[in-house]
């Protein structure tokens, strides 16, 4: 099993404050299009399949990964997406926190297992490697997703 877990602050000092209610609309724009919101090509498809009150269910491409994905929505908190197809399986989940002092972040986690891997294999040691490197891992992703939704926010559009 594969475990990865960061947490960065939503408004770092010299950056465009972002409230709550525009995370959380950044948030869900990023389950609709991952598109928006990953570095540059890391998703290449993003399609809606199933558009449900509290949940979606979307196909993409994914770090050259066909994917399909069961996203479900806990309103201004957290959005889980339960990998069903692909390489992996499992749920990878981004959830706002608020500190004792009101202070805003973005905490990602993920539990996943490679399909047709050895457990605690070499495969499943480099993907823990990529989840959690700087260059590929997800806390670049977070910081992706907090610029995407903070340009969109100066824009107007959240």
């Amino acid at each position: 099993m594969i475990y990865s877990t960061a947490t960065v602050p939503v408004n770092p000092e010299g950056e465009l404050p972002l409230t709550r209610d525009q995370l959380w609309r950044g948030l869900v724009l990023k389950a609709r299009d991952a598109r928006l919101f990953l570095p540059p090509g890391a998703c290449t498809k993003c399609d809606v399949v199933v558009d449900g009150e509290e949940y979606i269910i979307r196909e993409a491409t994914i770090m050259g990964d066909d994917v399909s994905e069961i996203i479900t929505f806990e309103p201004r908190t957290k959005v889980s997406f339960h990998q069903n197809k692909g390489p992996r399986e499992g749920v990878i989940v981004n959830e706002v926190l608020e500190g004792d002092d009101g202070s805003l972040h973005l905490r990602f986690y993920c539990l996943l297992g490679l399909r047709n891997a050895e457990p605690g294999g070499e495969q499943e040691r480099k993907e823990q490697a990529t989840m959690d490197s700087e260059e590929r891992g997800y806390k670049r992703a977070l910081l992706s997703t907090l610029a995407r939704t903070r340009l969109l926010a100066q824009e107007g559009r959240l």
